[in-house]
């Protein structure tokens, strides 16, 4: 690696609860990585389980590992829960000493130069905010895509250039912030993406969309969630549809859009932003006409 690469200093804020049945992967493949973090500040949200032993240990072995615990709420909280528990963390640094930050799940398995390619690209790219790999998981022995788009940064690995994050003014807490501070950055006109490499595919340990009652509740929620952001219906039915083929079969797509109608129907509060509220139609709008990644190019002009 090049020595401005080699020098890179970034940090990992982890928001976790109840993960000891996944978080030594995790855990493991950050102390592998090529280009390690400079500091890892883990927030032990309540957890339950192991989860507080397995930290211990790994903190008594790095010194670059720092534990934080919150106290027991009584449940997993995802949306305003996870990003108050990041935030938490996030208090406790001086971001001026760091040039990327990364809000990290604790159920992944990382490959080796996964955040070493990250940091080169956006070294190469300064328009780039924010950016990471791909999710799959393990189905039937094999690995399975996730199916995220190319223009957003995946919310369970956020690789973030700092002075962009404190420019969107960070994470909305609320269901479907990382869908926001990808548009946020768009409009803003900064680049967000993804890619799918060999080297930066991730394996996600629990599946995307799924809840700790069920999947069909956390697809109500993302139904939920992008009422929130500003989501036309259009666009709405049209992300269902597409996610018909996706298990459950059918059945997860009618759930994000009956999360999203019975939003609308309880007249329940959308985000606080006018503005960006119609950044986000016009950009859903044109993305019905000509694909996201190209819509996305279009605002950027990422395809120059």
């Amino acid at each position: 690696m090049q020595s401005s690469i080699r020098d890179t200093r970034y940090v990992l804020i982890s928001p976790c609860r109840n993960e000891a049945g996944y978080m030594r992967e995790t855990l493991e493949t950050v102390l592998a990585q090529t280009l390690r973090p400079t500091c890892w500040v883990i927030v032990d949200d309540g957890s339950t389980d192991d989860t507080p032993q397995i930290l211990d240990e790994y903190a008594a072995a790095h010194d670059w590992i720092r534990i934080i615990t919150r106290s027991d709420r009584g449940h997993r909280a995802v949306g305003r829960g996870v990003i108050d528990a990041f935030y938490e963390g996030y208090e406790t640094i001086d971001t001026s000493d760091f040039e990327f930050l990364c809000k990290l799940d604790l159920d992944l398995r990382l490959p080796p130069r996964y955040f070493e390619i990250l940091v080169q690209r956006m070294r190469a790219e300064p328009r780039i905010a924010t950016c990471s790999g791909k999710a799959y998981v393990e189905r039937g022995g094999e690995l399975v895509p996730e199916r995220h788009g190319d223009e957003t940064s995946l919310g369970m690995t956020k690789f973030y250039r700092v002075s962009c994050f404190e420019a969107i003014g960070g994470f909305v807490r609320e269901v479907m912030w990382d869908g926001i501070d990808c548009h946020r950055c768009r409009m803003h006109g900064w680049i967000a993406c993804s890619w799918d490499e060999p080297e930066l595919r991730f394996v996600h340990l629990r599946p995307m969309g799924s809840s700790q009652q069920s999947i069909w509740v956390g697809r109500m929620r993302h139904g939920y969630g992008q009422y929130f952001m500003g989501t036309g219906f259009l666009f709405m039915l049209a992300s269902a549809a597409y996610r018909l083929a996706e298990p459950p079969l059918v059945l997860g797509s009618v759930a994000m859009l009956w999360g999203w109608l019975k939003s609308a129907l309880q007249g329940k509060p959308r985000y606080d932003d006018p503005d960006f509220r119609r950044f986000l139609r016009r950009y859903q709008m044109r993305a019905l006409l000509v694909g996201k990644r190209r819509a996305a190019e279009e605002l950027t002009g990422a395809g120059a």
